[in-house]
């Protein structure tokens, strides 16, 4: 069947303000950001911060260290490889869809005739 605005490559864990903010700071830092650094680039509350790192870290696209910085620990978030392909796909998606409603193609244009008659 075609289906041309199922956009499957939108992943549901990154559909989501915070998470995009998230994931789109961490591709940027490729080294990683600490947890307080992360959290005012994206100006989030120290809990929906680690709610959705939580989330994030579950389905494996980000990781947490802990990592010594002078004499007391420091939280360190990095995007994984995986994480960063699962990303960049989702953004190539987003594109696809933005395309798509800025540039309607005909069969697309057809489509919608057929639906109001």
């Amino acid at each position: 069947m075609n289906a041309p605005f199922a956009y499957e490559g939108l992943e549901r864990i990154f559909h989501e303000r915070g998470r995009l903010g998230v994931c789109t700071c961490l591709v940027a830092h490729a080294g990683g950001m600490s947890f307080t650094s992360l959290q005012d680039a994206c100006a989030l509350t120290d809990g929906n911060l680690n709610r959705h790192l939580h989330a994030l870290a579950e389905t494996g696209i980000v990781a947490l260290s802990r990592e010594k910085s002078g004499r007391r620990a420091v939280t360190i978030v990095r995007i994984t490889d995986d994480g960063r392909a699962r990303f960049l796909a989702y953004i190539d998606e987003l594109e696809a869809v933005v395309r798509a409603a800025r540039e309607p193609k005909p069969a697309v244009a057809a489509m919608r005739l057929a639906t109001t008659s």
